[in-house]
């Protein structure tokens, strides 16, 4: 019954930050006076509609995206416009960026002149599309905010929670057996005498103040001795130890074990000690939401860099062995199941703690809307953004030039490699769901 809750609750989350994404376009259009016939959540056949006003809205079956239709989305032809006669087109390119121009102007009826979204000035339709992945960017920035700083973020102090008896050298440095055998090095923490609770202060007479710099400064001390200086029971003491290097896992910037693409731990050579740091949530204070809200976008963005790389993992999990990377693309199906598995495991804690997961799935969901729709790409709204801005620079060098206007940059010619893009989100979207229904990433 969790688990459905959990996939209901995460429908709900996907449906309702596509619709804001679609608002997002729908009010500035509406402000600006562009008719706007349909505003649509999904795709499909439609499963419920109304129509207010000028304007049809509805709920379609497949629920992938949505869109909203403006009249005069690519002006007509310059020749058209000017009321010339033009030429047959023969090339098959050239039919389908002309039935692209038609199907934009279909729609157009008397009195619309002034009202097609080619009509508006630069800035109003840039305002226009980047409407939609501002509503999920300011989504995130409003969940994350809260999790920030009413919640906290899990850190690792320089407390020690726990000292390896011995090195299981072939678990590259994590002990897998319950007992030490004889072929076992004891810890270099452990020799050391490194004790659960010591908090460490210095390294190498370097002050740290968190776990990443303590774990930093033994990675890349290798076997050399090391001087620790350690808080214990109110008094300062100094420990001196002989790490180990180890083939340990590479971590990335926000602490996460770094996988290749089939999804493999990438790793390096670096020195071991054997000791643990303690895992605390802290709230955070306003001022650092910039920061952290910032590297979550800038992982979004690095993730959006990997998808290919990421894919070839996916399909050799989807139709292989492999084992899917829990930190790589998902489709609403995976989004879904996540959902579910966090609802009804116990192992994500209490209620408050699910509830703070599966909020920071729709934080992250709405980030990963934004940074791809930003992409510069017809038919993305990052592509239709180009297409204005390309416009303003060939009009502010004709103006410089003293040219006349060179008019509506004509961004239907764009429309056979939108198709290619529309046709490879197609594939990976079957590649995506296909892995989440037979290989779906684990948390647990």
């Amino acid at each position: 019954m969790l688990y459905v809750l959990g996939v209901l609750l995460a429908v709900l989350g996907i449906g309702l930050s596509i619709a804001l994404h679609e608002i997002g376009h729908l009010v500035p259009a509406k402000r600006f006076g562009v008719r706007v016939p349909q505003y649509m959540v999904g795709f499909g056949p439609t499963i419920w509609s109304r129509r207010r006003g000028e304007t049809e809205y509805g709920v379609k079956a497949i629920p992938l995206g949505g869109y909203i239709r403006m009249i005069g989305m690519f002006p007509p032809a310059k020749d058209q416009a000017e009321g010339t006669m033009r030429s047959s087109s023969t090339g098959r390119m050239s039919q389908l960026i002309e039935e692209t121009r038609q199907q934009a102007l279909e729609e157009v009826q008397p009195g619309d002149d002034g009202r097609m979204f080619y009509q508006l000035p630069i800035w109003k339709r840039i305002v226009v599309m980047l409407g939609g992945p501002v509503m999920n960017l300011l989504i995130a920035l409003v969940l994350f905010t809260g999790i920030f700083t009413l919640h906290g973020i899990t850190v690792t102090t320089p407390t020690i929670s726990s000292v390896n008896e011995c090195v299981d050298i072939k678990q590259m440095g994590q002990q897998a057996a319950t007992e030490c055998t004889d072929d076992m090095p004891v810890a270099p923490a452990n020799a050391a005498g490194l004790k659960p609770g010591d908090t460490i202060t210095a390294i190498n007479g370097a002050p740290v103040t968190t776990w990443t710099d303590v774990r930093t400064a033994i990675r890349d001390n290798l076997d050399e001795p090391l001087t620790m200086q350690v808080e214990r029971d109110g008094a300062t003491r100094t420990l001196t130890a002989d790490p180990i290097v180890l083939d340990m896992p590479v971590y990335t910037d926000d602490g996460q074990v770094e996988r290749d693409a089939s999804g493999e731990l990438v790793t390096e050579r670096a020195g071991f000690l054997g000791a643990s740091g303690s895992r605390e949530v802290e709230q955070q204070p306003i001022t650092a939401v910039p920061g952290l809200f910032g590297d979550a976008l800038a992982d979004t963005y690095g993730l959006l860099v990997k998808i290919p790389q990421k894919l070839v993992g996916v399909a050799e999990a989807a139709f292989g062995s492999a084992e899917r990377d829990p930190n790589g693309p998902m489709s609403v199906v995976g989004v879904g199941r996540v959902a579910g598995e966090v609802a009804s495991s116990d192992v994500f804690g209490d209620t408050s703690d699910k509830a703070i997961l599966l909020l920071s799935l729709m934080g992250s969901l709405n980030l990963v809307l934004f940074a791809f729709n930003t992409i510069p790409l017809l038919p993305l709204d990052g592509g239709h953004v180009a297409g204005a801005l390309w416009e303003a620079v060939k009009k502010g060098w004709a103006k410089v030039r003293g040219l006349p206007d060179p008019g509506p940059v004509d961004v239907a010619k764009a429309m056979p490699l939108a198709y290619v893009v529309a046709v490879a989100f197609i594939g990976m979207t079957l590649l995506l769901v296909y892995a989440d229904i037979v290989k779906p990433v684990r948390l647990t």
